[in-house]
């Protein structure tokens, strides 16, 4: 390995600096953004935060039936999937340049 002078060391030390303020400001837009979720038909939509929180769901008034619950449970879950779905490929998209190189 040559030999680093102290300046190559500061520099490599403030674009670490650098890089890590952009990391924290690219996860504090992802946790500050909703992500919306829906199922077939939009019958059943979820919201969530970038932190995985849902924090509403809205349920069409034609998919309750009483008759049926396993069919509303299956719309919740693909709405919930397709919400978190969402999250996952925005923090790839976002966080994935900070990421490559480090083995994350």
């Amino acid at each position: 390995m040559p030999n680093m002078g102290m300046g190559n060391m500061q520099n490599m030390m403030r674009q670490a600096q650098k890089l890590q303020k952009q990391m924290e400001a690219a996860q504090k837009e992802l946790n500050a953004s909703t992500f919306e979720g829906v199922s077939a038909q939009n019958l059943v939509k979820v919201t969530f935060t970038g932190e995985r929180k849902m924090t509403d769901i809205s349920i069409d008034p034609a998919a309750i039936d009483p008759d049926d619950p396993d069919t509303l449970a299956d719309l919740v879950l693909e709405a919930v999937n397709d919400g978190l779905g969402k999250i996952d490929t925005t923090t790839q998209q976002k966080m994935g340049r900070y990421t490559k190189g480090f083995g994350m």
